[in-house]
């Protein structure tokens, strides 16, 4: 079976682009809050990451 260009799907959908983009906004939003909080770089990059990793089922969950 060959494939065309035109035939194969997207390598990411829209719906995960999105979801993933605002995960990102919201971790590095909380990590830069953390931050300017007075906490070091390394709480404030667990906090970005923590932040960014349970806000994806939720977003996924809205945004349909």
């Amino acid at each position: 079976m060959t494939t065309t260009p035109g035939d194969d799907a997207p390598f990411v959908t829209l719906h995960a682009a999105v979801v993933l983009l605002a995960a990102v906004l919201i971790g590095l939003t909380a990590g830069g809050l953390t931050f300017l909080g007075g906490s070091g770089a390394a709480p404030s990059v667990l906090a970005g990451l923590a932040a960014a990793g349970a806000s994806v089922p939720v977003l996924r969950a809205l945004i349909r």
